[in-house]
């Protein structure tokens, strides 16, 4: 198991996430940001726990993120 985490309030909505991970990530039509699945939101953070098999599109996701506003946790 691993955490995800995302500001979102700083996303530029490139899309890189989605284009990497789709199954995590969508765009949201209301305001062009991207939206982490089944993330809750805490303190302006949404945090999500997800299993090993979504690790490695789920880094570069991150790593492509160019306002690095998503970080992997493991547990």
């Amino acid at each position: 198991m691993f955490k995800i985490i995302h500001y979102r309030k700083k996303c530029i909505g490139c899309n890189a996430c989605v284009e990497v991970a789709p199954f995590r990530w969508r765009m949201s039509k209301k305001d062009g940001k991207s939206v982490l699945i089944e993330g809750e939101e805490k303190k302006g953070f949404y945090i999500t726990w997800v299993s090993d098999d979504e690790l490695e599109e789920n880094k570069i996701a991150a790593q492509n993120c160019p306002v690095n506003i998503i970080r992997i946790e493991k547990k």
